[in-house]
């Protein structure tokens, strides 16, 4: 205790005459920095309708560490099977740096991620830079987005004929962009713990494997979609529910078999599933 070292009468004389001031100076100031973060399971891990584990499991953690101005630093990581491995990888690890900040009713958050393969080839890298709004409607909780990779080896096509191939001439490579957009919302059911979510994307970009593997637009543009729940289930642990799906068709994909089926059955990794997920949040 702060007090224990002075005479009993005098602390109670203290507290009695000037308790507020004591409240006030015991009140740690905020800090100009925050950490969040969060461990979650999820049975597959989608990215953009897509599974990157071969529809297996998957374990992922996200790191946030904001300054008052609004600038932040943040990471991800998950673990990766199949055609998510974008060139031999079994991990994910990701790079954030951005801007967010609320203005009026809305906030705006920008910035860029950097996609890192670790074990997997060198031009496996992605550099993706992003802008989102957000703000409430009502009870809803809306964000409209926008995603841009500039040109870059990592979403290439490669051209080389026949014979090029067997008198072993190198690639040529042509660079694409993509662009992806998205529309996400939130809603509370009163009185449960439950939240309704949704969200809808689209991508355009290079209509191949890449290099190594590398797509975020495999088939070239496609939708993506997701409705489901999230509940609240224990302070900071929430259950989630949502069903995943893409536009993403048998003739549409055909050109990336085998990457692009799951290897147990051979069914494709774009099909719609149902994803469970667990998240602690600190």
């Amino acid at each position: 205790m702060r007090f224990t070292l002075l005479p009993v009468l005098g602390a109670v004389a203290l507290l009695a005459t000037a308790s507020p001031a004591l409240a006030q100076d015991e009140t740690a100031p905020p800090s100009a920095i925050t950490v969040s973060g969060s461990l979650t399971g999820v049975s597959d891990y989608r990215l953009r309708g897509v599974s990157q584990t071969d529809k297996n499991i998957a374990v992922q953690g996200s790191l946030t560490i904001a300054h008052e101005s609004g600038i932040y630093i943040g990471g991800f990581s998950s673990n990766l099977a199949g055609w998510g491995t974008f060139g031999g990888a079994n991990v994910e690890l990701d790079g954030i740096l951005g801007y967010k900040k609320t203005v009026s009713s809305a906030t705006i958050d920008t910035g860029v991620t950097w996609y890192t393969y670790p074990g997997g080839f060198e031009e496996s890298d992605v550099v993706e830079f992003f802008g989102k709004l957000s703000g409430t409607i009502g009870p809803a909780n809306l964000t409209a987005g926008a995603f841009y990779a500039p040109r870059q080896t990592s979403l290439s096509r490669f051209f080389r004929s026949g014979a090029e191939a067997a008198a072993g001439t190198s690639i040529d490579y042509e660079r694409y962009d993509n662009l992806y957009l998205t529309g996400d919302g939130t809603v509370g059911v009163p009185n449960t713990p439950i939240t309704a979510k949704a969200h809808i994307g689209w991508s355009k970009g290079n209509n191949g494997l890449g290099p190594n593997g590398t797509s975020l637009a495999p088939t070239g543009e496609y939708w993506d979609w997701m409705i489901g729940a999230d509940v609240a289930v224990y302070k900071n642990l929430t259950l989630g529910v949502a069903y995943v799906d893409t536009d993403i068709g048998e003739r549409e994909s055909a050109y990336l078999a085998p990457n692009f089926r799951e290897s147990t059955d051979g069914s494709s990794i774009s099909n719609g599933t149902v994803l469970v997920s667990l998240t602690a949040a600190f």
